[in-house]
């Protein structure tokens, strides 16, 4: 067994354990990581290796980088799938195909019985996001990093290689006998990745080497796992879940570290809208020093005299409809009658109709978007408003204990 070998194997124990899936899909551009990584995976051997590459048609030469990953896999008796993804034109491209990227690959990894993939990001990766959150001014988690293993909605991201060099996977590539190619955006410094990439080789001198840079990273990932103990602890005294809303007691959050309280309001933000980031520190800084009401991350921070409440916003929710049974915002399922009813936001005109909101204990505000029951205009139903018998409405997906 070589040290890749050796490093890919405690990498993947570390991760699963004793429960080794039958299945592991694994991401192949055709690249060097992504290719050796594929090589490593397959000498590892303890489970069917299935290969997905996404083709962002940007570049021509895709077909025939994905065409060298079919030819391996095909010679070795693995299933290979190829995902299209297009880019709107909208925001950074780079960010954009990451997202688009993740995506297909979920989706694929959901048709395919798939609970793993395995990514081919290195220590050199690393070492570059680090320089990249850096100069964005991140915080504890940002320069943490990428952790080897990520849990995201079902499905679990591996990234064995992350300890690795780029170059050690190129040499083990040409010890194999074995073709990549070579992406030429990787030279294009219109990419932060890339100014990063080349940045390095004016740090080096200065100490500041990948290998250090990922040791910081490293402890930043410690600090931040401190921190997610001590937000943990707040949360069970200062947070509770009612209607779907976050709601904060000032005074348990009065008695935490100002940095606890920040990132309890960014999970309650998560938490209510669904998304996967929080938002940017300045913005969320202001949210919480208020005292104004404030619209952030699809939500609504409501600040009274006793709480903090983060609320649904009634804009992001008032275009999204479902049937009745079916999963409406991510997070509510409503149920009662069979019929063909369609599921909306409350909105203004339906709260007008519910004049028993005002038994919740909750800010108005937070009921314009609840869910409710609507057939051609007609509400029918707004259960968490006490409208309508016969209807309730449940959150499904973990989301009615905020942990």
């Amino acid at each position: 067994m070589s040290a890749l070998d050796a490093t890919v194997t405690k990498a993947l124990d570390s991760a699963l354990g004793d429960n080794i899936p039958e299945k592991i899909g694994v991401a192949v551009s055709g690249g060097g990581d992504s290719m050796a990584l594929l090589d490593l995976l397959r000498r590892w051997g303890r489970a069917t290796v299935c290969v997905a590459s996404v083709n962002h048609g940007l570049r021509k030469e895709a077909a025939e980088e994905i065409a060298l990953v079919a030819a391996y896999a095909a010679a070795h008796g693995m299933s290979h799938d190829t995902l299209d993804w297009q880019w709107d034109g909208r925001g950074n491209l780079q960010s954009a195909a990451r997202v688009g990227r993740r995506g297909a690959l979920r989706a694929w990894a959901e048709r395919c019985g798939i609970a793993h993939v395995a990514l081919g990001h290195t220590a050199d990766d690393q070492a570059e996001t680090f320089l990249m959150r850096l100069a964005r001014g991140s915080g504890v988690d940002g320069l943490a990093g990428m952790s080897e293993v990520r849990q995201e909605e079902g499905l679990t991201w591996l990234r064995p290689l992350l300890t690795v060099r780029r170059d050690d996977l190129r040499r083990h590539l040409l010890q194999a006998g074995l073709e990549w190619a070579d992406d030429p955006s990787n030279e294009d410094t219109h990419f932060d990745r890339v100014k990063a990439r080349k940045m390095m080789k004016t740090l080096a001198p200065l100490g500041l080497t990948v290998e250090r840079l990922v040791q910081t990273a490293d402890h930043m990932a410690r600090e931040r796992d401190v921190s997610a103990w001590a937000v943990a602890e707040a949360k069970a005294r200062a947070a509770c879940v009612k209607d779907g809303n976050v709601v904060l007691d000032r005074q348990a959050l009065a008695k935490v570290p100002e940095a606890v309280a920040l990132r309890l309001l960014a999970d309650a933000l998560r938490f209510v809208s669904g998304a996967p980031y929080r938002p940017r520190f300045k913005a969320l800084n202001e949210a919480l020093s208020g005292p104004a009401d404030t619209a952030l991350h699809g939500c609504l921070i409501l600040h009274t005299k006793e709480s903090i409440v983060v609320a649904r916003e009634w804009r992001a929710v008032r275009d999204m409809q479902a049937k009745v049974g079916d999963v409406w915002d991510g997070r509510w399922r409503l149920r009662g009658a069979e019929a063909e009813y369609s599921v909306g936001c409350l909105g203004e005109a339906g709260l007008q109709l519910c004049p028993q909101w005002r038994s919740r204990a909750l800010p108005r505000k937070c009921h314009l978007a609840s869910p409710a029951v609507w057939r051609d205009g007609e509400l029918i139903a707004a259960p968490l408003v006490g409208f309508g018998e016969g209807w309730y409405a449940e959150l499904i997906n973990g989301r009615a204990v905020f942990g």
